[in-house]
């Protein structure tokens, strides 16, 4: 029963063996003050129970059944009729409804489980033995407001590819290059309150664009006191030709203030994005969210820097501090650390040493560095060609530039045993200079990952990575993409991803890879809710229109998928959509069509896992296998998730797709994380 005898919000169902897996459970949620459903009665009967049985769940908010090996051994049990009828209520409910939340205590697989159809259908949560994680509770907090959508009708896997970052893009590879800005703060009040207990100030500010002024503030929650943006600084060298190096500059103190205790940095990409643009400080801050902004201009010539930074309170425009320094070249990092240092003490935040890198680097090799960078935020593969080559040349000059070692190891195209061959020996010259550098580790942990399917060998990097920085936020992305999303839960990943987008709210890429989690994992709403807010302020965002189509379908809304999938711009996108689409409602000379372009134009590039999937849900389970094995040869990092793939839902069950699962170690894999609870 519930603890105050009110109506309940949460109705836990397990069988009877599974009461301390279920009783974890409910002790997570009501520690969160949600009212929970959890009946003991040893002797379960009797008219009375039975109608209060169906009582609670016919009024409850969210409906739980706990699936075990016990579960999946019992023929017959009263939690069976229990699913029955959540599954009836169901029914009733729109398609988008949350309503039922599977979860899943031990190693039962899908394809073993002996459940109803409808669970098949939903995104399951693992929980080994019960034990519910903070995310989890928070996202039944998100579910019972209805601030997110269930994992019901899940929507089939998108086709990705695998960023420097290690986050899944939209296809084609040609499409990666990504507009600069976007549109939303994601609000995880619920979040914070599940994690911490308390109502912590986050800022949710939401922008949206218009063609003349770009960002407009919609609205504002509260924005914490300690909070900054650093502008880009301005190049006031006489030739205007120093840019990279300013730009340089603000990304070291951005880097740097991001290791202060309490304080919210906005990330580059957000700070950016006012750069050559007229807009106030003001403006600038309440479109960021932020009480404070860092400017300041870098004039270089030759060896001898001056730098002038400010710290302006967005409120009134007053400064807190300025200062100009007269500095030979050699000084810049003493300077960066002084800025830094000079900035968190003015605003009250003490900083943590970080990992850089940097510190062991010759002017010649740092200034290579910084113009590398310069061109990989660019976004073309020439540029991305550009940035290899700086950096390369960096180590050329300095063979003891352990950062640098590890942008080649970044940047290498992995394609080939020969680019992944290059890759890990970048990786292992640039640890053995500097075994702290958690850039490195992270590097290497994603190379591990994504390229060779060395999935504890992964974990151990990424964990080291996190260790040695822990407010970088992206080895905690592909961690809980290793630990769980592999195998279905994405709730953590999409939790450190919303907090990701809290600190650049104007990052294209941060939404995308936040709205493709939310394709995977099923929770259609927020992932067309996502997807619409990137394509406001970035129209014709590869792959977005094709994503907002066929989750659209699964939502039974078959002609509005497909204008949405006409209105896709980039080809193969708007092929996979087709050939999905098509096909579902019945128009297979359309799907057809779709498949036979997509296998005509891209079926020699890294395009042929949309293809994989084409066929797969279409049920051509040889041509499926045959594209299946052609990724595999291609490039495997697209495949990391095929267990979870609802496209390969078919293949499932096949000898060819345990083979395949077994070729990769996936299997294994599985059983060790939830066995262990690693």
């Amino acid at each position: 029963m519930t603890e105050s005898g009110t109506t309940p919000t949460v109705f836990i169902s397990y069988a009877s063996q599974d009461v301390g897996a279920a009783q974890k459970i409910c002790d997570a949620l009501r520690a969160a003050h949600i009212e929970v459903w959890l009946d003991q009665t040893e002797l379960r009967g009797g008219d009375a129970w039975d109608a209060g049985i169906r009582s609670q769940i016919k009024s409850c908010a969210l409906f739980i059944p706990v699936i075990s090996q016990t579960t999946s051994g019992r023929d017959e049990g009263y939690f069976r009729l229990e699913w029955k009828l959540a599954i009836d209520r169901s029914h009733l409910m729109a398609p988008d409804r949350a309503f039922i939340v599977p979860v899943v205590i031990d190693a039962t697989r899908e394809s073993e489980a002996r459940v109803p159809e409808r669970f098949t259908d939903i995104q399951w949560t693992r929980l080994p033995g019960g034990a519910a994680t903070p995310e989890f509770v928070a996202r039944i907090a998100l579910l019972i407001t209805g601030d997110s959508q269930p994992g019901a009708e899940r929507a089939p896997a998108h086709y990705y590819s695998v960023s420097a970052s290690g986050a899944r893009r939209p296809l084609p590879r040609a499409a990666l290059a990504a507009g600069a800005v976007l549109v939303v703060v994601v609000a995880v009040v619920w979040i914070a309150r599940a994690l911490h207990g308390t109502s912590a100030q986050i800022n949710s500010s939401v922008v949206a664009t218009t063609p003349a002024s770009g960002p407009t503030l919609i609205t504002s929650t509260t924005v914490p006191d300690k909070s900054i943006a650093v502008l880009p600084f301005v190049d006031m060298s006489e030739k205007k030709d120093q840019e990279y190096f300013s730009d340089g500059l603000s990304e070291e103190l951005i880097d740097r203030l991001t290791h202060a205790t309490d304080l919210m940095v906005i990330s580059r990409t957000s700070s950016f994005f006012f750069k050559g643009k007229q807009a106030t400080i003001g403006d600038i801050a309440k479109t960021l969210g932020v009480r404070h902004v860092l400017e300041g201009s870098v004039r270089k010539s030759g060896s001898k820097l001056r730098i002038t930074a400010q710290l302006i309170r967005a409120s009134d425009g007053s400064h807190l501090w300025s200062q100009t320094y007269d500095r030979d070249l050699a000084d810049i990092f003493k300077v960066q650390d002084e800025i830094a240092g000079t900035v968190a003490n003015a605003l009250e935040v003490a900083l943590r040493s970080g990992t850089t890198g940097r510190s062991e680097a010759s002017q010649e090799a740092y200034s290579l560095l910084l113009k590398g960078n310069y061109f990989s935020k660019r976004g073309t593969e020439a540029d991305d060609a550009k940035a290899l080559q700086l950096y390369t040349e960096a180590t050329r000059l300095d063979p003891n530039y352990a950062l640098a070692w590890a942008k080649v190891a970044a940047w290498t195209n992995k394609d080939t045993s020969k680019g992944l061959a290059t890759a890990l020996y970048a990786l292992q010259r640039s640890l053995r200079i500097d075994p702290k550098l958690a850039y490195a580790h992270y590097v290497l942990g994603w190379t591990h990952l994504y390229f060779e399917s060395d999935w504890p060998a992964a974990k151990t990097e990424l964990e080291h990575a996190i260790d040695l920085d822990p407010d970088d936020p992206r080895p905690r992305v592909e961690l809980a993409w290793l630990i769980e999303g592999m195998f279905g839960n994405l709730d953590r990943k999409i939790l450190y991803q919303r907090q990701s987008v809290l600190a650049d709210p104007l990052s294209a890429g941060t939404l995308d890879h936040m709205a493709n989690s939310l394709f995977i994992a099923g929770r259609y709403g927020e992932a067309i809710d996502s997807y619409r807010k990137l394509l406001e302020l970035s129209p014709g965002y590869p792959g977005a229109f094709a994503s907002i189509g066929v989750a659209l379908m699964y939502l039974h809304r078959p002609r509005e998928a497909l204008a949405e999938i006409a209105r896709e711009t980039d080809e193969a996108s708007q092929l996979w959509g087709l050939a999905i689409v098509n096909w579902e409602i019945g128009k297979r000379a359309e799907s057809d069509s779709a498949v036979s372009r997509l296998e005509g134009k891209y079926g020699s590039s890294s395009t042929v896992y949309a293809i994989t999937e084409a066929h797969a849900y279409r049920g051509e389970i040889d041509a499926a296998f045959k594209s299946l094995d052609r990724t595999y040869q291609l490039n495997r990092f697209y495949m990391s998730g095929i267990m979870v793939y609802r496209e390969l839902r078919n293949l499932h069950g096949d000898p060819r797709f345990e083979a395949m699962i077994a070729k990769m170690k996936l299997d294994d894999w599985k059983r060790k994380v939830f066995a262990t609870g690693a």
